[in-house]
């Protein structure tokens, strides 16, 4: 199979200048995308935005009480519930 010449890449002044430029580019022209390799990042952490949260003080107590038999803060516990309970709905499962 015939190899298609890419075009070069410009350099960009910042990561600004290099979104507006991906955002109008096809990328196929630049990029061979049949030589490209799945990766997967397994250090990244996501991104994490604080909340205020209201609860009944026995559901708090609650949770804390399972948190502690479990020895993991209570926060953390709560997020797990949470993603579960994410992973159930995705599902169709209530």
């Amino acid at each position: 199979m015939k190899s298609v010449k890419k075009k070069t890449l410009p350099e960009f002044a910042g990561e600004a200048d290099e979104q507006k430029f991906w955002a109008k580019a096809d990328s196929t022209e630049y990029l061979d995308w049949s030589a490209a390799k799945k990766v997967s990042l397994t250090r990244l952490k996501p991104s994490l935005r604080t909340i205020s949260l209201r609860l009944p003080v026995a559901m708090l107590d609650e949770l804390r009480l399972i948190a502690n038999r479990r020895d993991v803060p209570y926060q953390s516990l709560l997020k797990v519930f949470l993603a579960e309970r994410l992973v159930q709905e995705r599902q169709g499962r209530h």
